[in-house]
């Protein structure tokens, strides 16, 4: 995959700005996932950013440890600075995309945080695999497989049954090791969830590595 010198000076500035900021490249991989998911809605980019404020609101509750609320600030305002001048979600996904490949080269190179800077870039088309693979995760998903999964958001929807309405709520998951938020029809109102619940999901559609539908086990 290749992008535009533009976007790539993007993609490393926003890399080494995370990198120096100790920022956990997980926490990037969510929000490309994220983005991923809503990729084909109109208004895929202002969710993306709502999303990064969201994060940042609610770092303390639905955080994994305490520097959590820290990455997200740097996720949030390395996206500010460099994305926010471009309103097509799809550059906006492969930028990013680039962006964990180029944080996780990083750290497998060892180069001291204070050295880095852009003439230290490995260019676009190197064959390192942190460069090059969609996925370097070694899961392997199976249709009826129960794992954990962390609760990222909720859209509502409204059905219309003849003359009745009817409410339904879709639930976007995050998975670990799969690179697509996973997604959940509920069709009632009261779903007893919070961002950042963790629950235990059953696996119902695997496309590839990824985790395409699950129902959650009560």
């Amino acid at each position: 995959m290749t992008i535009s010198d533009a976007q790539w000076e993007i993609a490393h500035a926003i890399a080494l700005t995370l990198v120096k900021d100790n920022t956990d490249v997980n926490e990037v991989g969510k929000a490309v996932a994220y983005l991923r998911g809503y990729i084909h809605q109109p208004d895929a980019t202002s969710r993306f950013f709502k999303y990064l404020k969201t994060l940042v609101s609610n770092g303390r509750q639905i955080g994994h440890s305490g520097k959590t609320t820290d990455y997200y600030r740097s996720i949030d305002k390395a996206c500010s600075d460099y994305l926010k001048s471009i309103s097509d979600a799809h550059t906006i996904l492969q930028i990013l995309g680039w962006v964990s490949r180029l944080m996780r080269y990083y750290k497998d190179a060892g180069v001291p945080i204070g050295e880095m800077s852009a003439s230290k870039l490995p260019p676009v088309n190197s064959t390192h695999p942190a460069l090059n693979s969609q996925n370097s995760n070694n899961y392997n998903f199976t249709v009826g497989q129960i794992v954990d999964a962390k609760v990222v958001n909720f859209d509502k929807q409204e059905l219309q049954d003849g003359k009745k309405t009817k409410q339904r709520i879709i639930i976007t998951y995050e998975i670990q090791g799969s690179d697509c938020p996973s997604k959940e029809e509920v069709n009632k109102q009261d779903i007893n969830l919070s961002l950042g619940d963790i629950v235990k999901v059953k696996i119902e559609k695997v496309q590839g590595a990824n985790i395409r539908k699950v129902k959650r086990v009560v």
